[in-house]
């Protein structure tokens, strides 16, 4: 329904609600229609008081929706008189009214009363990210950089994961600000986009590259590039890091796996410890493969293919020269059905080590295990992105060195499609990289929130000249 332009008195309310084909969520269905065409605030006011004089109140849920309006227009005191009202009549709000408030406060003059909101939203619950999010923009945008990074410790502290805005909101307003501890904590964001894998996108990266060169007395430049396939930056000449592990590096990596992913608590949750066992017997007497295969997830490449024809693709593709596959499999796989034919099932097993697992079980540990086992030069390929376990890991250069192996050793759907496997993409590790006088940042053209293995091909180089 489309939302009236100017307020209307009760009857003219009592008309429209009669027109209406469900009269009992007819405020409900209104006050969607008004914060979607963004009404003024007078006709949603005039809604709200025809309700409260009808009921005798207004309902929580209309008050909420009352107040997102309020908040999409930055109307101030309305936030603050709705917040007062809610506050004496409900006991306990829910996060998403605090969500609100929080955001309508922080965007305004009254910003530090959204921080006293917050330390009350602490004592009931624990507040969201976005509650974090709009109190540090605020302090930033109030150059109160001290407390936004104050703000964003405890909000990391809670485990939750920035938004790339408010880390550009971070680089953005501490723009030609002078400060030791305000550049470590600037350099820390770009050690936390290292650690976590973090691909800026264009804007971000520019507001990265607009603070280096503003610092006061710093003399940085910053230039944007493509890196040489050598690892050799054409503008500072530097030469970026490898992507390949040292074998010290890799011995630790593969031991850290085995003891905390594979054998730690959550292998067996999906899996029985016989199964494993077996598993890790069948391995042993089959190393080392070159190419560990997740059978399954490899099998919905192609949505309108059979599965058995897109497993077979990728076997054919990859079994080219010579390299010695294995395939991780579900026992379902052996059961002739319109997904799985036992004569394309047969051939393929002619051509790669095979091993099927109980349906239920989680085949990552195997997959990790049995790419670990067989050596660094052995690739593996799925479709997903092993999350779970970089959590598994308890300490960050773990997990950095696991994601760095991920990095040169996980063949992309892509790739897996185009023939193209031998190589890891790079030579060089794609991930912000410093020597202190230079900073080399990979960027994405396009802002992505998930997170992604397609490494990009453009980079930033800043460097501090002498």
């Amino acid at each position: 329904i489309q939302p009236p332009e100017k307020p209307l008195q009760d009857e003219e309310w009592n008309r429209l609600r009669e027109k209406f084909k469900s009269p009992e969520i007819f405020e409900k269905v209104m006050f969607n229609s008004m914060v979607r065409c963004n009404s003024p605030i007078d006709v949603a006011k005039s809604l709200l008081t025809h309700v409260a004089k009808s009921n005798g109140d207004v309902a929580y849920n209309l008050l909420v929706k009352y107040l997102a309006l309020c908040v999409q227009q930055g109307q101030t005191s309305e936030i603050r008189d709705v917040y007062d009202i809610m506050k004496t009549r409900f006991r306990i709000l829910e996060s998403g009214a605090y969500n609100l408030i929080i955001r309508g406060l922080s965007n305004s003059d009254q910003w530090r009363m959204a921080l006293t909101l917050l330390e009350e939203v602490k004592k009931i619950m624990i507040p969201s990210r976005t509650n974090y999010e709009s109190c540090i923009k605020a302090a930033s945008r109030h150059q109160e950089m001290n407390l936004a990074f104050e703000l964003y410790h405890e909000m990391l502290a809670k485990d939750f994961i920035p938004t790339l805005d408010v880390l550009q909101a971070l680089f953005d307003f501490s723009r030609g600000m002078k400060g030791a501890q305000l550049q470590k904590e600037l350099f820390g964001i770009l050690l936390y986009l290292r650690e976590n894998q973090i691909y800026p996108h264009k804007t971000f990266m520019r507001s990265i590259k607009l603070w280096f060169e503003s610092i006061p007395g710093g003399n940085w430049r910053g230039h944007l590039t493509n890196i040489k396939d050598s690892g050799q930056c054409p503008v500072c000449n530097h030469q970026l890091e490898d992507s390949d592990l040292t074998e010290e590096e890799y011995n630790n990596l593969r031991e850290r796996i085995i003891r905390d992913v594979i054998h730690g608590t959550d292998t067996f949750r999906k899996t029985s410890p016989q199964e494993f066992e077996a598993f890790q017997t069948f391995v042993e007497n089959r190393l080392p493969f070159d190419i560990v295969i997740d059978g399954l997830n490899v099998s919905h490449i192609k949505p309108r293919k059979m599965q058995c024809e897109n497993l077979f693709d990728a076997v054919n593709c990859l079994a080219k020269e010579n390299a010695r596959l294995l395939v991780l499999g579900r026992k379902h796989m052996l059961i002739n059905s319109s997904n799985w034919k036992r004569e394309i099932m047969k051939e393929m097993q002619n051509k790669a080590d095979f091993f099927f697992a109980e349906n239920i079980s989680e085949d990552d540990a195997f997959l990790l295990y049995a790419t670990l086992r067989s050596g660094k030069h052995c690739k593996f390929v799925t479709r997903d992105f092993l999350r779970d376990h970089k959590a598994c890991l308890s300490d960050s250069l773990t997990r950095h060195l696991f994601r760095k192996w991920q990095r040169g050793h996980q063949i992309s759907k892509k790739r897996v499609l185009s023939v193209f496997f031998q190589q890891p993409a790079f030579r060089y590790d794609c991930v912000v990289q410093t020597t202190g006088d230079t900073w080399h940042i990979p960027y994405k053209d396009i802002f992505e929130e998930k997170y992604s293995y397609q490494v990009p091909r453009k980079w930033l180089c800043i460097q501090q000249k002498q």
